[in-house]
């Protein structure tokens, strides 16, 4: 089973939107809103909250994201409030973009603490996630006991929308199980392939050219697959 989310908001519109787009990339992961009063209004509900909360749970844990500083109190609170505490966190991250690289990590099947982690980096995503990927690649290779194989290969995009949100996450996902460092560039700019914000911060569109390296075992791997989601415009 996968570790749930949870969008504890202030807004009921505002958690309704983040759940709709991070449903987008990750359909197989429970995420759950609490957003806005009982009555509609703006503010935070604590029995809202548990409620949310006790259903995103499948058994693998929850991970908590909120708006703003009551909203966190309210979460935290709802924690608490459970047999097992332990088997929830709440996330300080950005909302979005917490909320997004969480729900891949998710629907990976990452556990609960990689979920929560995933929720907290989403701020650095981007070059600095590139250069990470390519320095643990490096490491990888002088610990591991054969060379690690290096592959690059450049690309035309002709999918309708780019290397948006869905099909950035499915990008990712591709390298689920794979053991290879993969940055994807575009222009000048380079982003870890693992990265669902740092691919979509590319700004890539239809027709441009994106090239892939990777290093490691199933360096090969990787690039093909992603070759193939781009071949299939990623199944739009």
């Amino acid at each position: 089973m996968r570790v749930g989310l949870v969008v504890v908001s202030h807004s009921g519109a505002l958690s309704d939107g983040v759940v709709e787009l991070v449903g987008q990339m990750a359909p197989q992961v429970r995420v759950n809103t609490a957003g806005g009063t009982s009555d509609g209004g703006v503010g935070t509900d604590f029995e809202a909250t548990s409620a949310a909360l006790a259903a995103a749970e499948t058994g693998s844990g929850v991970v908590l994201l909120y708006d703003l500083g009551s909203a966190r109190m309210t979460a935290e609170l709802a924690v608490e409030s459970l047999a097992e505490p332990n088997t929830a966190l709440v996330v300080d991250a950005p909302l979005v973009e917490g909320a997004v690289a969480a729900a891949v990590a998710a629907q990976n099947g990452d556990d609960l603490e990689a979920v929560a982690r995933a929720a907290e980096q989403a701020a650095g995503a981007g070059a600095g996630g590139a250069e990470q990927s390519e320095q643990a690649a490096a490491t990888s290779a002088a610990e591991g006991a054969s060379v690690a194989t290096r592959v690059e290969r450049e690309l035309t995009l002709e999918n309708e929308v780019g290397l948006h949100a869905r099909p950035a996450a499915l990008l990712a996902r591709s390298l689920t199980g794979l053991e290879a460092a993969v940055t994807v560039s575009s222009g000048e700019s380079t982003a870890d392939a693992r990265s669902v914000l740092g691919v979509m911060g590319l700004g890539a569109r239809k027709g441009d050219r994106i090239g892939l390296r990777a290093t490691g075992p199933d360096a090969e791997t990787a690039v093909q697959r992603i070759t193939e989601l781009v071949e299939h415009d990623f199944d739009e």
